[in-house]
């Protein structure tokens, strides 16, 4: 395919300050250097990262001004002279980790995301909120052409995040996940990739609209803490023989969550840590841990190689991530939903709107 016309200037929204709000205006396109691609961002979903950006709630500093997003699906429309590994017009995607530096003794062990001067999309360099946007050409998300780019978008980090962390949960076909938080963006991914791995889950989150999308995407238990007084005894009354679960997703937004896993996994389980709350510490008692082996651990999106199995996972028909497309001018809308804590699914940005 030949060149393409890129415009001098694009739509975008800008963080100009900590705190937000998010300004939709016009700013200049950015040119590749020599290893990365310019990507034409068609769609971009919307994480709860990005308000955490956005608010300043983690100890790693951000760019400002900031142009935020890392779920950015498009079209290649230029790259660098040393790039030859990804064409002009091929599909491709902006993920958190927008480049490593390849050399460390984590990138050489595919652990790219550990790299100590990683580049984050929509955090230390700009995001898939703009029309066009830069990413390492080893780091952007191979994508194939029979995918739609506004359905794949989200399995750019949520897909992928949950999906690396069910790898690392260890849980073996036929065995039980509790997923708390099942009813966002993470959860409604999780709760297939498990189904797709031949796991059995325990969806927890609050409210009758989460629980019945958490149902129809596949959960078999749903615990809603908003209305069940006893949750950890609720969790385990949902396992095989009461003992609990093989392992527990973490997706929670909020703290409390992370301080009561230990309570309901089963001996021997697994906490696997994935959300973040701004602030937050894990607390688990220690006797308990030890007498009953309970092995607790942080999960951090995916490798190059975890990314292109989460995509596979999609092309296959296995996932289906429930979204709703709003155009980018709409994004400020969407961060106030998710303060709200109204969102049930995924909201991806159109960047043409």
């Amino acid at each position: 395919m030949g060149s393409v016309d890129i415009p001098s200037e694009q739509w975008a929204q800008v963080v100009e300050q900590t705190g937000g709000p998010v300004h939709y205006k016009k700013i200049p396109v950015p040119k590749p250097g020599p290893d990365e691609v310019l990507i034409n961002v068609k769609y971009s979903g919307v994480c709860h990262t990005d308000l955490h950006a956005m608010n300043g709630d983690w100890p790693i500093p951000t760019k400002m001004p900031l142009v935020g997003g890392h779920e950015g699906a498009g079209i290649v429309v230029a790259r660098g002279e040393l790039v030859k590994d990804v064409q002009i017009g091929d599909y491709a995607g902006i993920k958190w980790l927008n480049g490593s530096c390849l050399s460390c003794s984590y990138c050489q062990q595919s652990d790219e995301s550990l790299c100590p001067k990683p580049l984050l999309s929509g955090y230390t360099v700009d995001g898939s909120f703009q029309q066009y946007a830069i990413g390492k050409a080893a780091h952007v998300a191979r994508i194939p052409k029979e995918l739609s780019l506004e359905a794949v978008s989200p399995i750019l980090c949520a897909g992928l995040t949950v999906y690396k962390a069910l790898k690392e949960s260890g849980a073996r076909p036929g065995q039980q996940v509790a997923i708390v938080g099942a009813g966002g963006g993470l959860g409604s991914l999780a709760i297939q990739y498990a189904k797709a791995m031949g796991l059995h889950t325990i969806a927890i989150d609050g409210g009758e609209e989460k629980g019945e999308m958490c149902k129809s995407l596949g959960s078999e238990d749903y615990i809603d803490f908003t209305k069940t007084k006893n949750v950890v005894q609720a969790v385990k009354n949902a396992t095989t023989d009461g003992f609990g679960p093989h392992a527990v997703l973490l997706l929670a937004v909020s703290e409390g969550p992370f301080q009561q896993a230990s309570e309901y996994v089963r001996s021997r389980g697994t906490i696997v840590c994935v959300g973040l709350p701004a602030n937050a510490f894990l607390k688990a008692p220690v006797f308990d841990t030890v007498v009953r082996m309970i092995n607790i651990k942080g999960s951090y999106v995916g490798n190059r190689q975890d990314t292109a199995e989460a995509i596979d996972f999609f092309r296959r028909g296995l996932i289906k991530a429930p979204y709703k497309v709003v155009g980018l001018s709409k994004l400020q809308d969407v961060f106030d939903l998710m303060k709200e804590g109204k969102i049930a699914g995924r909201y991806v940005v159109d960047t043409s709107k």
